[in-house]
């Protein structure tokens, strides 16, 4: 399915949908596009991949970039995520399996402002400026339509939620008046306002933030005077990449897990993931580099979570130093490479 397009658009954009903290494989990803004469003009990221986007405009070339990804400043950013007092084993199983009982799409509230496990450092170590001839961002997040004062109370059949992407104002002009596909009925119970927004004046630094601030997992991010969750509101933005460019490089990603992501984006987004993902897999892209593998393949190569018995907490299990960390990333870089290498030849055929 080819979506409507325009002579205004970007020739080709590379979607980086999630990742989390491998977000190095996308940096390969790139760099395998760059190869083959297909580098993109717009990058739409959302969450982890969010970071990969600011490092890909950022630093000139792929060694570089590969270099940003690995260095001791992020190790040491990664190494200060720290567990919350509510991120206790027995409680974070409790609200899974509440979630996951709990069958109403959206019922209520969600407590974004203090509900979850892990408080990010204040500042992302990353660069501050796009170098020349770097390609536009534009950056998926979820504004709050609501305050702290309503957590906990009854949604009603109101919106909560309104998906946001930042992007400088050419990408904006692109955007305007679209409606927003995490609003779609088909997969959707109406937690998400129907019209996409585009903002051109968040700082990039803020809109990173503002897209790995996935729910439960981190505290909404203010800015502005707004707040917002992460880019976990459209994991899988391909509509809005067709309206940014001609070509389109997309994944084709694992399906969300039943037990836990699933059941989470139900009750805070209202929105069915596995129904979202079928959807998306049906439509077209140029390309599709296919990363349904990366949770096996990349399994010893990423940051996860594990129980510290002797805090009572979940926490994040980091490498045991920078040089461990550096390997990872190198790991995820060469994942990201050859999927995205096959994925070109596959598209030249």
């Amino acid at each position: 399915m080819h979506l409507m397009k325009n002579h205004e658009q970007y020739a080709r954009c590379l979607v980086l949908a999630g990742g989390g903290f491998r977000f190095g494989y996308y940096l390969g990803v790139h760099a395998a596009a760059q190869d083959c004469g297909r580098a993109p003009d717009v990058v739409l990221a959302t969450c982890g991949g969010a970071i990969a986007a600011a490092i890909i405009a950022g630093a000139p070339d792929a060694r570089t970039r590969l270099a940003w990804a690995a260095s001791p400043a992020m190790y040491g950013f990664l190494r200060e995520v720290t567990s919350t007092l509510r991120a206790t084993p027995l409680r974070t199983l409790g609200g899974a399996a509440r979630r996951w009982m709990q069958r109403a799409p959206a019922p209520h509230v969600p407590d974004l402002f203090r509900d979850y496990l892990f408080e990010l450092p204040d500042r992302l170590p990353l660069p501050l400026e796009p170098v020349a001839g770097a390609p536009a961002l534009a950056i998926v997040g979820g504004q709050l339509l609501f305050g702290p004062g309503d957590a906990g109370t009854a949604r009603g059949d109101r919106p909560l939620f309104a998906q946001t992407v930042f992007c400088p104002p050419a990408a904006a002009a692109l955007l305007d008046g679209r409606p927003a596909p995490a609003a779609d009925p088909r997969w959707s119970a109406g937690a998400v306002a129907p019209q996409l927004r585009a903002d051109s004046a968040t700082p990039l630094r803020d809109a990173v933030r503002i897209s790995i601030a996935d729910m439960f997992y981190f505290r909404s991010h203010a800015c502005h005077g707004r707040h917002y969750t992460g880019g976990v509101i459209d994991l899988f933005p391909l509509e809005i990449a067709h309206y940014l460019a001609r070509e389109v490089i997309m994944e084709r990603k694992m399906p969300f897990n039943p037990w836990l992501a699933a059941p989470a984006l139900r009750a805070v987004l209202g929105i069915d993931g596995a129904a979202r993902l079928r959807h998306v897999h049906a439509l077209h892209a140029d390309a599709w580099v296919d990363t349904r593998d990366m949770a096996q393949a990349l399994r010893a190569h990423g940051i996860g979570k594990r129980i510290d018995w002797r805090r009572n907490r979940i926490a994040l299990a980091a490498p045991p130093s920078a040089a461990a960390y550096a390997a990872q990333v190198q790991a995820q870089w060469d994942y990201g490479y050859r999927k995205g290498m096959a994925a070109m030849k596959k598209a030249t055929a």
